[in-house]
């Protein structure tokens, strides 16, 4: 494998600029979800001890779903890896990767569930998916 080295300054600048919340996937999830009469937190923690957001929090029903990026969280579907500085970008998104898992683990060790949903499903299904999942824990917990 090459050389890690950091992005170049341009890269930096798209990446600084690329949206962590409110992005079109997210957004039409949201709306897809609401729709369903199902209410939620937006970008929250779960956990008030980690730092780590969920896009969108069921906390009654301790569910947290988050939107990966195609690109950013190595879709096995979607995924293209840059040949330029081809390590660094191995580095990060693998990097990603290992902290979703880790936000999966920590998550369901305290008792929540995690969701995940695929910036290229459809909106629509996703919403129905994770309204399934809320309501089944709600019965649960209730």
């Amino acid at each position: 494998m090459g050389q890690v080295k950091a992005p170049s300054e341009e890269t930096s600048r798209r990446m600084r600029a690329t949206g962590q919340r409110d992005t079109g996937p997210e957004l039409a999830l949201r709306s897809a979800v609401h729709r369903r009469g199902l209410r939620y937190r937006v970008h929250q923690r779960p956990l008030p001890t980690s730092r780590r957001r969920a896009d969108l929090v069921f906390a009654t029903a301790r569910v947290a779903v988050f939107v990966d990026g195609c690109f950013w969280h190595g879709c096995p579907e979607h995924m293209t890896w840059p040949t330029s500085n081809a390590a660094w970008w191995r580095e990060k998104i693998d990097g990603n990767r290992q902290r979703d898992c880790e936000t999966d683990t920590i998550l369901e060790a305290a008792g929540w569930m995690a969701l995940r949903v695929w910036e290229h499903e459809d909106p629509e299904a996703a919403a129905e998916r994770v309204a399934q999942r809320v309501r089944e824990r709600v019965a649960a917990l209730s």
